[in-house]
């Protein structure tokens, strides 16, 4: 599963953004999809996840409440749509996919770049 992540950038506290991720030749064995990120001196972050086949999502409580994620299924593509983003939400943001039957996040797109300045 090769995954594409976009939509990163340079954006002032209170902004919104949009990542995301696409997932061409998604395998039909792909069970759900998540968004981390990593700031420098922490440790990386799981910050939602959605199952593929429902839609179901779950948050980190860091972003819940701000972070919404989603998918596009005919365009195999997952969001994440970035609400009153601070300070503390610069960091690299991934996305991966995870099969079934597996319990890691084997799959994971290249990292783009989140900067919040005030």
């Amino acid at each position: 599963v090769q995954l594409q992540a976009s939509g990163g950038g340079l954006v002032q506290a209170g902004d919104s953004l949009r990542l995301s991720c696409a997932a061409p030749g998604r395998p039909l064995s792909v069970s759900d999809m998540g968004w981390f990120r990593q700031a420098p001196g922490k440790e990386h972050e799981i910050l939602a996840r959605i199952t593929w086949s429902d839609g179901k999502s779950s948050y980190s409580d860091s972003v819940k409440g701000r972070f919404t994620i989603s998918r596009d299924s005919v365009l195999a593509t997952v969001y994440l749509q970035m609400n009153a983003l601070t300070l503390e939400d610069t960091a690299l943001y991934y996305c991966a996919a995870r099969l079934r039957g597996d319990v890691e996040y084997r799959y994971w797109g290249q990292g783009t770049q989140v900067t919040v300045s005030s």
